[in-house]
């Protein structure tokens, strides 16, 4: 009689494991989208779209303020100045300039147009 007492045991307790494992493996998110009206404005998408592209591009950031919307920043052969403005219409402007030697990396406004660009969802 022992032996069926302790297989009847056995044979709760796997049962209690394997509901235990139903009940608390099967919970299944569905991802969520961020819209991108999640972002407090249009500047801060702006900004964070500039400063995430800069570095796609190979630049090396040296300093960023948001208050006055200037990204500093350097590659191997150049000085690199970002300006993200807001104007008076709502809309908000980035500006990439570059100076260094002339010849020297020469695409790399491209590179952070495109790298922009993506950020943005065009």
């Amino acid at each position: 009689m022992l032996g069926g007492r302790c297989f009847a045991e056995g044979a709760l307790l796997l049962l209690m494991v394997v509901l235990t494992a139903l009940v608390t493996g099967c919970v299944v998110y569905e991802p969520v989208s961020v819209p991108s009206s999640s972002y407090g404005s249009s500047y801060d998408r702006v900004w964070d779209s500039a400063l995430g592209a800069a570095g796609d591009a190979g630049v090396k950031i040296t300093s960023a303020d948001r208050t006055t919307g200037i990204i500093r920043g350097v590659t191997s052969s150049s000085d690199v100045t970002i300006s993200v403005i807001s104007q008076a219409d709502g809309k908000t402007r980035v500006e990439f300039t570059s100076k260094g030697p002339k010849g020297h990396d020469p695409d790399l406004n491209d590179r952070f147009t495109s790298y922009y660009n993506r950020r943005m969802g065009r």
